[in-house]
């Protein structure tokens, strides 16, 4: 049986020839099934750095449109130094990003790793360009990621700044319309208000600029102009809402003037006899200063009816500023032909009381000296020769006025002797003052 089993070498050897040429065939050349199993693998190894790759440009691609609104958003927001550091970092960056972009598709471009005939060494170089073009768009993005977290700071203050901009600029919105319905308002009610629908208008330009956006005029500009707009349409609003009652004010005011106008009248006729009592009883010292009071009252009289009536008109065409002003003109000359008439009356009582008893008038003088004086004294020796003096020469003063009142006969000075004693008592009160002002001064 063992002797059955052993084979000529002849057939062994054609066996063994055959059986190679049967693996051979197998394998369907180029190293049988062993090399086709090899291709494929560099070819699935390819493809997965191929698939790698384009991950990487995605996210690289997607990180720069990020890292441009960014830049964009801090443009629109930043000052302008920080705003242009920012760009010209960013376009530095993108250069090298897109030079790595037009690496990646050249590497795509060179290698068809779909085709039906792909040697092994071809998918080795590209699984081997594909993996470095991979390492470059990592490279660049982790360099835009880097400058994304630089600019954080700059990027959330320039937000901040932007979720401003659409509550401001719809603010100024309401405020325009609120005052454009209260224009409205006042014209139904029969006002014309000229003036604050000018005013109106000049803000129609302010809120063309607000509707073309913090995208074109800046975020910090436009922040400011919608303030600006918010704080003249609140301000046409409430004029417009006061101007009502501005007019019936207007017309209160005229209507109170037309009556002083009226009572001035009925006074400026106490000047005169008060005059003709001066004259005959007091020398001309005492008068002769108020002479041209009866003329002066009624020239003044006459312009404030005259401003009074310009006051009215402008009311009726509705120029509120210059009825106002023409009102302040009115009140000032009714006060100062009020004044004349008062001091005419005024000086025949004083006259009358210091003839009656010119010594009321000495003792008052004398009593604010020795008020001054004792103060002057207290807590010291001797006084401080800046209140001495002026107080002696009071003193002097106050009985050289004595002594020419007693002197002068039967037509004295007295609106003289009056003047003399209202200087004394002036004088005396400087001195407190300036005594009052020294003890605080020492506190």
């Amino acid at each position: 049986m063992a002797e059955a089993l052993v084979l000529p070498m002849a057939v062994a050897g054609a066996l063994a020839t055959a059986g190679a040429a049967s693996f051979g065939s197998a394998s369907g050349g180029r190293g049988g099934w062993w090399g086709r199993r090899s291709g494929e693998g560099m070819r699935a190894e390819a493809m997965a750095a191929r698939d790698a790759a384009q991950q990487a440009f995605y996210e690289l691609d997607s990180t720069q449109r990020e890292v441009r609104l960014a830049v964009e958003t801090v443009r629109a927001a930043a000052d302008g130094a920080t705003a242009q550091r920012a760009a010209a970092d960013f376009e530095a960056i993108s250069g090298r990003v897109d030079q790595v972009t037009v690496n990646y598709l050249a590497a795509l471009d060179a290698h068809d790793l779909d085709a039906a005939e792909l040697e092994s060494g071809a998918a080795a170089r590209a699984r081997h360009q594909l993996a470095d073009v991979k390492g470059q768009l990592g490279s660049a993005q982790a360099e835009l990621n880097g400058f994304l977290e630089r600019l954080q700071p700059v990027l959330q203050h320039a937000e901040s700044q932007l979720m401003r901009v659409t509550p401001a600029v719809e603010q100024a919105k309401r405020s325009l319309l609120a005052a454009t319905t209260a224009l409205e308002a006042v014209r139904g009610a029969g006002l014309k208000a000229d003036d604050l629908a000018g005013r109106l208008a000049e803000l129609a330009p302010e809120l063309g600029r607000l509707n073309e956006g913090a995208a074109r005029h800046g975020v910090a500009a436009t922040l400011q102009r919608a303030e600006r707009v918010t704080e003249r349409a609140d301000a046409i609003t409430a004029d417009a809402e006061h101007l009502p009652e501005r007019a019936r004010e207007i017309d209160r005011r005229v209507a109170s003037l037309r009556t002083r106008i009226q009572a001035l009248e009925t006074k400026a006729a106490t000047v005169e006899p008060a005059l003709s009592e001066l004259r005959r009883r007091f020398s001309t010292a005492c008068w002769q200063d108020l002479q041209r009071v009866p003329d002066q009252v009624a020239e003044t009289g006459r312009a404030a009816e005259q401003k009074l009536t310009e006051a009215a008109r402008a009311r009726d065409e509705q120029r509120w500023a210059d009825a106002t002003g023409a009102i302040g003109t009115v009140r000032a000359l009714l006060d100062t032909a009020d004044g004349s008439v008062v001091a005419v009356n005024e000086r025949l009582r004083q006259l009358n009381e210091v003839q009656h008893d010119p010594n009321r008038e000495v003792e008052r003088a004398r009593f604010a000296l020795r008020d001054a004086q004792r103060l002057a004294m207290a807590g010291r020796q001797a006084p401080d020769p800046r209140h001495a003096a002026p107080l002696d020469a009071a003193v002097g003063r106050l009985d050289r006025a004595v002594a020419e009142l007693e002197a002068a006969g039967r037509h004295p000075d007295y609106w003289h002797f009056l003047t003399e004693l209202a200087g004394v008592r002036e004088t005396a009160a400087q001195v407190v003052g300036m005594i009052r002002g020294d003890i605080g001064g020492h506190r």
